[in-house]
């Protein structure tokens, strides 16, 4: 029995040879099977698609997480994901989220790759604009706007690497971004360094900053460079576990796109309840997801009748292109001054990206052939 590993560098190769459409088309594909041919039609067989909800064990110092799935004609996987605790240490912190992606060969039933997966969770996020979200919901609601020349993000893990990387090579238009932390140290330098060197071709402006230390309202100049660069942006992307909003609504422009892709528990809160509501109907990555873990949400009380999942959002779709459902799309639009993405992370998503990668290192020979 041999199975595929590939490595964080072998994931990164492998990515390298995707362009921002063909990921956005997929997971298109992927929210349209999931909202419309599940659920409006029987000829999705049931054991096309198993997407129980995620398991999760503490350990003491991190949560682990484990997120089986299964989508035709994508495959089936489990992906494990270890999020740190309150008792993590600073080290352990800095690493991130570790993840793994276990996909299965459907002839045999054996694994057939092991995958370094904390790359592939934020390429999906981001694709999706959560693919489950980010780029594709700036797509599809936010692009009546004009061109985004302006980006600032929130966290400086792997989700903003890959969210800042796919806007910044869609849309050209973009020449400023500003990414804020809980302090400047060296995970905020390295993304900076790292972003700069990849996008070194393109005419952009980086900034890395510490959020505002205090929870007044008071006038400092932390707070006064987080309101300015908030009123000034297109799109902001939130990747944090923050469980108390990271800026007031008052801080927002109208006609910002915003895409939440932290929070994954009740008690978590990345903006407040006023700003859920600005938006009138919230587009989400899983109705039901959502109803568990997207604590913004559940806080505003508006998951059951203004919200919207981005499946619904695609009239149709096939493993080369999409098309929009655009009488909902003007729906949610003209619904609010803002408009919301907000995922919680749909398993569909993994099997589908880690099925498109395995495939295309495959075909390139990249990775390590183990015997298991």
């Amino acid at each position: 029995m041999s199975a595929l590993f590939l490595s964080a560098v072998d994931v990164d190769a492998t990515i390298l040879q995707f362009t921002s459409e063909e990921l956005v088309t997929l997971m298109a594909n992927v929210f349209f099977k999931l909202s419309y041919t599940v659920r409006e039609t029987s000829s999705f067989a049931q054991t096309d698609m198993s997407l129980p909800h995620r398991t999760v064990i503490s350990t003491p110092s991190h949560h682990v997480l484990f997120m089986p799935s299964r989508l035709a004609p994508f495959g089936t996987a489990v992906k494990v994901v270890s999020a740190p605790g309150a008792s993590a240490s600073q080290e352990a912190r800095a690493l991130g989220l570790p993840a793994t992606s276990l996909l299965m060969d459907e002839n045999t039933g054996q694994v057939k790759a092991i995958v370094n997966a904390g790359k592939l969770t934020a390429l999906r996020n981001a694709a999706g604009m959560r693919l489950s979200g980010s780029l594709l919901s700036f797509r599809l609601i936010a692009s009546h706007a004009r061109a985004p020349i302006n980006v600032v993000a929130i966290g400086s893990g792997a989700q903003i690497a890959a969210h800042i990387s796919l806007f910044l090579s869609h849309y050209p238009s973009i020449d400023q971004c500003t990414i804020f932390n809980r302090s400047v140290n060296s995970r905020l330098t390295n993304l900076l360094e790292q972003l700069r060197g990849r996008l070194a071709s393109r005419n952009v402006r980086f900034f890395g900053h510490a959020l505002p230390t205090s929870d007044s309202e008071e006038d400092t100049e932390e707070r006064r460079l987080l309101r300015r660069s908030l009123q000034d942006a297109q799109i902001v992307i939130t990747a944090t576990s923050s469980t108390k909003p990271l800026f007031p609504s008052s801080y927002i422009t109208a006609g910002t796109h915003i895409c939440l892709i932290g929070s994954y528990t009740p008690q978590m809160h990345e903006i407040d309840t006023d700003l859920v509501k600005r938006a009138g109907t919230v587009v989400v990555d899983s109705t039901e997801g959502c109803k568990r873990e997207a604590g913004e949400l559940i806080a505003a009380g508006l998951l059951d009748s203004h919200s919207v999942e981005m499946g619904e959002l695609i009239a149709s779709a096939s493993n080369t292109s999409w098309e929009g459902n655009q009488a909902l799309i003007e729906t949610v639009r003209n619904s609010g001054d803002v408009t919301i993405f907000k995922s919680v992370g749909v398993g569909a998503q993994d099997v589908a990206i880690a099925s498109l990668v395995v495939d295309k290192a495959m075909a390139l020979g990249v990775g390590t052939l183990l015997t298991l």
